[in-house]
């Protein structure tokens, strides 16, 4: 009878696993884009400043067990990043804007000196930690727009400027 009870228990522990990595692969999917950190070194102040930040831009920051997102990673038939899934590891889910994880924890890395990136998908695709750095330095949606409004909009304005100097002549 013991038995059947440390397995029932096994069982049910198991199953929780199971779960939970079909949460994190649910989270995977829907996500635009995800960033794998190693947070070693970072204090309580800094990582309540950037979860700050993360929730200002919608971006779901967990600290998640290498297995469970090596499993939820695996089922997606994702195995790159299966090495990189060693020490401490955070996941940052961007749901938005994809530029806003990356920039986020790039920004906290570089004002911190602590933490680094181990790599992330996009769109489901594997990144390195150096595309993670890349896509880090595009702009946001906000200030990509604003670009090219002010693009579509010179040419109008110059040509509204000219036709006024050719009626002051």
């Amino acid at each position: 009878m013991e038995h059947k009870q440390k397995h029932a228990k096994v069982s049910a522990s198991r199953q929780k696993k199971v779960a939970a990595a079909v949460e994190i692969g649910e989270r995977l999917k829907k996500a635009k884009s995800v960033v794998l950190i190693d947070y070693r070194g970072f204090n309580v102040s800094e990582d309540s400043a950037l979860r700050r930040e993360f929730r200002k831009a919608n971006v779901e920051y967990k600290v998640l067990k290498n297995t469970l997102v090596r499993r939820a990673l695996n089922d997606m038939g994702i195995k790159e990043l299966d090495g990189k899934l060693n020490g401490p590891t955070a996941v940052a889910f961007g749901y938005d804007d994809v530029v806003a994880p990356a920039k986020i924890i790039v920004n906290s890395i570089n004002a911190t000196k602590k933490m680094s990136v181990k790599g992330g998908l996009l769109e489901g695709k594997v990144i390195s930690d150096a595309q993670v750095n890349t896509l880090a330095a595009i702009p946001d949606k906000k200030t990509l727009v604003a670009q090219l409004l002010a693009m579509l909009t010179a040419p109008v304005r110059k040509l509204a400027v000219a036709l006024d100097q050719i009626a002051q002549k």
